[in-house]
């Protein structure tokens, strides 16, 4: 891959990407590293990545000009805020900054550079100690996260043998499996897998293991 390029920023297509088999890239900040997963360009616009912290490293201080979105998958993330362990989900708003790091080395889901002006809401949620809610199907649990002008993200867990019927995604879905197997007509997909379904895409999905997801609906 061209560290310098722009990948996969054509949201009319579909991507499947297992993470646990792609390169880990330095960053410009020692012991910080990304999977990129779409990316306008090297260091700015929109980027959706896995971003690694080696323990007792930090990143310099920076600006999100239009947000970021995290989801801490494992280990322990900080800033000024506060500490985040795995599990929970962060939101910061257009215009803020910090200076995050981490003690004890953690895994991230990043998503840059997103949020529309008004979406201004700061907003850290441990979804190990939230109130889930029943699913579409019986063996479906579903916790929201956030929600502005049609776009959704909630995280999904689903017990073995569970399926929904086809339906169809009029603004596109992007799905990151945290934990289990992830399957439709067109594959199987493991634990750290990212997928993104473009707007007016159909399937038929189900799960034979059970899964964790982090799912969002409504932005393509």
């Amino acid at each position: 891959m061209n560290v310098l390029s722009s990948f996969n920023m054509d949201r009319h297509q579909r991507v499947v990407i297992d993470t646990t088999d792609q390169q880990w890239l330095a960053s410009p900040s020692t012991g910080v590293w990304r999977i990129p997963l779409e990316r306008e360009a090297a260091e700015s616009g929109q980027v959706t990545s896995l971003v690694r912290y080696d323990p007792n490293t930090h990143f310099q201080a920076h600006f999100h000009p239009n947000g970021e979105e995290i989801f801490v998958i494992d280990g322990v993330f900080q800033d000024e805020g506060g500490d985040y362990p795995a599990g929970t989900y962060i939101r910061n708003p257009p215009g803020s900054y910090h200076s995050p790091g981490s003690n004890t080395g953690c895994l991230l889901y990043v998503k840059l550079n997103m949020f529309p002006e008004e979406d201004n809401e700061i907003f850290r949620l441990d979804t190990h100690n939230a109130s889930w809610q029943p699913g579409l199907e019986n063996g479906m649990s579903t916790l929201p996260l956030h929600g502005f002008k049609g776009e959704q993200t909630v995280m999904m867990k689903w017990q073995p043998d569970t399926s929904l019927p086809r339906h169809r995604h009029d603004g596109g879905e992007e799905v990151f499996i945290l934990s289990g197997e992830f399957c439709d007509e067109q594959g199987e997909y493991e634990k750290g897998t990212w997928l993104r379904n473009p707007a007016g895409s159909t399937h038929q999905p189900s799960t034979r293991k059970g899964c964790l997801m982090l799912v969002k609906t409504g932005h393509l």
